[in-house]
């Protein structure tokens, strides 16, 4: 017999807090894994790179945004990128400039790449997974491909950009 699932709504699932905060994908909370030391740093040392940079590449960076990708889906990627002309929203509705997630040793890659389709449908244009045990970003393309790179990470037409070797070498 199938176990039975609690639907709850939208309006419900975003005046409600949790701790950590999880997603919602079609009237159902799903968990995200984070809290582990390779997750965390490598989200740390991510923010701090984009933070630094901020008004030279006119953008905000924020971590663990609630961000509505569709009428009954809301995600949250570790690591975002908003244009600084966006507007200031308490949950994203404007498609960022970048969202980012960081895979944990129990993610799959196959999970995370629907995750990125989900944004790639919002509107989001550059989608970024990187693999802190691996050492490894993959570049997801709205078609649906994954290109791996172990090298550079940049978004097109703008001096935004991050080098992975150093990124990752910081983990160390």
């Amino acid at each position: 017999m199938a176990a039975a699932v609690t639907l709850i709504s939208i309006d419900e699932y975003l005046k409600t807090p949790y701790h950590p905060d999880c997603e919602f994908v079609d009237g159902q909370l799903e968990e995200r894994n984070v809290g582990e030391y390779e997750h965390s740093r490598l989200q740390s040392l991510l923010t701090i790179w984009f933070g630094n940079r901020e008004s030279e590449w006119h953008v905000r960076v924020v971590t663990e945004l609630r961000t509505r990708v569709s009428d009954m889906r809301v995600r949250v990627p570790d690591v975002c990128l908003i244009r600084a002309s966006a507007p200031r929203e308490r949950v994203t509705l404007t498609p960022p400039l970048l969202c980012v997630e960081i895979l944990s040793p129990e993610d799959r890659l196959p999970r995370a790449a629907k995750v990125m389709e989900d944004y790639a449908r919002m509107g989001v244009e550059n989608l970024w997974i990187l693999d802190p045990i691996e050492r490894v970003a993959y570049v997801y393309k709205s078609d649906g491909e994954l290109r791996l790179t172990s090298d550079r990470l940049s978004i097109p037409g703008t001096p935004i950009y991050v080098d992975l070797p150093a990124l990752f070498a910081n983990l160390d």
